[in-house]
């Protein structure tokens, strides 16, 4: 193999550890991936870390240890998280968004793979240091968030369905209290997750915490921690409460009809 030059090298392993976040290269898969030193790769990682710092591409982070090396994890992209969130707001704010029994259109939002990327992104840079095992969300409109969060994490999504599935195999099925007052089934398979692992809850939308409330408690039959949970949109001040805690990208004042819908960044962001 010919030489390989430095802006060779720099491309391929900006692709290399962009494509996989959160996972660890050691420094010799480098050197022996491109046949040089292991000085020259950590003045490839060096230039790296600065560029990346520089343009806001993301944070570059070097593992001291026996298992140690370089790993890429997708922080601070772009424009700040409030811009980015602020920009969501605005489009939400639009007239016609608001629908009979106070509910909000917000499927396209759900559905934009940039915006739902973005989304992914911001809330799993507040989960990195959680050791989380997997991410957990409710059928159906919160998995793109979910699963977004979940590459970025570098780990399973796990969905609970409001009724067993016969190829999921034998599940637990639980009784909860939805955000509307209606008593609903939630069901997870035995062999989705293992007793003693941590989960991040991340769901579209939190009216009361009602369905994030039945999670917790799913969780709890499987002996697995909550790690953390967090939505795309929230009720700023509802009625009943049954979660404490959460995180949320976006905050909504109640829906009043013929008033302007009053949606804005939660303060957590930047």
């Amino acid at each position: 193999m010919d030489k390989i030059k430095r802006n060779e090298r720099l491309a391929a392993m900006t692709q290399i550890l962009t494509a996989s976040p959160n996972r660890i290269f050691t420094l010799s898969h480098f050197c022996e991936l491109f046949s040089t030193a292991k000085s020259t790769v950590s003045e490839d990682v060096a230039i790296l870390q600065e560029t990346m710092r520089q343009f806001r591409l993301g944070k570059l982070e070097t593992v001291t240890g026996a298992a140690g090396g370089v790993r890429y994890r997708p922080i601070g992209l772009g424009a700040t998280g409030r811009d980015f969130v602020e920009g969501i707001c605005e489009r939400l704010r639009e007239p016609g968004r608001h629908l009979p029994g106070g509910y909000l259109y917000f499927s396209d939002i759900l559905s934009d793979p940039q915006l739902v990327h973005g989304m992914g992104t911001l809330i799993a840079s507040q989960y990195y240091d959680a050791n989380v095992d997997f991410v957990l969300t409710m059928e159906t409109k919160g998995i793109p968030v979910a699963l977004m969060t979940a590459g970025a994490l570098r780990v399973p999504l796990i969905i609970a369905r409001h009724a067993t599935k016969v190829y999921e195999g034998s599940a637990v099925n639980i009784s909860y209290v939805s955000g509307s007052g209606n008593i609903e089934t939630m069901a997870l398979s035995r062999r989705a997750v293992k007793e003693g692992q941590r989960a991040l809850i991340v769901d579209d939308f939190m009216r009361g915490g009602g369905t994030a409330r039945g999670m917790i408690e799913l969780m709890k039959e499987f002996s697995v921690t909550v790690a953390g949970i967090c939505f795309v949109l929230a009720l700023e001040n509802p009625k009943h409460r049954s979660i404490q805690g959460e995180k949320t990208l976006m905050l909504l004042s109640d829906i009043k009809e013929g008033e302007p819908l009053q949606i804005r960044p939660a303060d957590w962001i930047d």
